[in-house]
């Protein structure tokens, strides 16, 4: 067995493999204000992020003395006490680098163009995600954070913080409603009308199985997008989405809730569709992040970052036969 509890990170005290004493982190001024899981995420190498979520909950982590929940952001001059954490010595595993389209960068931002099929994060089966594998890419960098998430299988701009000051000013932006991002859908069936406003709660839940899924829930999370049609196709609609806010799988919930599920979605989706679909050539779930709008956390001004439709979209779309605009009015 390895004691991880010496190879922390940061200001710690000393103490001697095996001795049971517990570990004191001091929070350094380029932590301040990051979420005490996350603190600890960076902080423990090595650790399970299930087993680091579980101290925190149980209160074994002490911020100052004190219990915190999951959600205290902590604050530079903090000491934080760590139990002991011992774990079977793991086979050390480097995360392979890889390259990704780069649709914006300066010296406190990056934006990329995630392919689908890629997460963003290792978890849940997946030992390395986006984030882990741009860091062996640019071992230069000192920082290096997701500003927000997309679904595996979902493609599109996907923003990173070089700089923790960063991290902090669009996370703001996200919370206060103050950045804009736009997707595109298929989306089975014909669209009447023009804009629609979809407000309904959504709230988290796993099967017996331990899948994740989102449901649709008066007392769930408030949860608004805004939906438009692009162009009308034989028996479907390429549909426009506004996220106004960032719950998990929300549009693709919202979507199929009103009646109206995205071509290749195998959770949420018209599963006899996508069969249809698949024999057809379409090899994946149609929902693109198209567009991400802020102000520059640092510098001001207002950007906006895109991603084109991937080929495969794109060429597929070629494949479906047009409807007269006036079955579905461009924006």
């Amino acid at each position: 067995m390895k004691d991880l509890s010496n190879e922390l990170t940061g200001s710690v005290t000393d103490e001697r493999p095996g001795s049971g004493a517990a570990s004191v982190l001091t929070v350094d001024t380029g932590s301040d204000q990051q979420r005490i899981d996350n603190y600890l995420l960076r902080e423990c190498k090595g650790v399970p992020r299930s087993h680091i979520y579980r101290i925190v909950r149980s209160g074994e982590v002490r911020v100052n003395s004190r219990r915190v929940a999951p959600t205290y952001r902590v604050q530079a001059g903090d000491r934080v006490r760590v139990p002991p954490i011992r774990l079977a010595a793991p086979k050390e595993r480097r995360a392979p680098p890889v390259t990704l389209p780069v649709l914006f960068e300066d010296e406190a931002l990056l934006a990329v163009d995630k392919p689908a099929g890629l997460a963003v994060h290792g978890g849940s089966g997946i030992s390395f995600g986006v984030i882990e594998r741009l860091r062996a890419a640019r071992p230069g960098l000192r920082f290096l954070e997701l500003v927000h998430r997309l679904d595996r299988e979902t493609s599109g701009v996907l923003m990173l913080a070089k700089k923790r000051s960063a991290l902090t000013g669009l996370h703001a932006a996200l919370r206060e409603g103050r950045t804009g991002k736009t997707y595109l859908a298929l989306v089975k069936g014909r669209w009447r009308g023009s804009e629609r406003r979809v407000e309904l709660g959504l709230r988290k839940t796993l099967s017996h199985a331990g899948e994740r899924r989102v449901l649709v829930d008066a007392e769930g999370m408030a949860s608004l997008t805004v939906f438009r049609p692009r162009q009308a196709y034989q028996g479907c609609t390429l549909m426009e989405a506004e996220l106004h806010t960032g719950r998990t799988h929300q549009i693709r919930v919202h979507l199929a809730h009103i009646g109206f599920p995205i071509a290749g979605d195998d959770k949420y989706g018209d599963f006899e569709w996508n069969r249809e679909l698949v024999r057809n050539g379409m090899k994946r779930m149609f929902l693109h992040a198209v567009e991400f709008r802020f102000e520059h956390p640092l510098e001001g001004g207002a950007l906006a970052v895109r991603a084109p439709l991937p080929a495969a979209l794109a060429d597929w779309l070629g494949t479906l036969e047009q409807k007269p605009a006036g079955h579905a009015p461009k924006r």
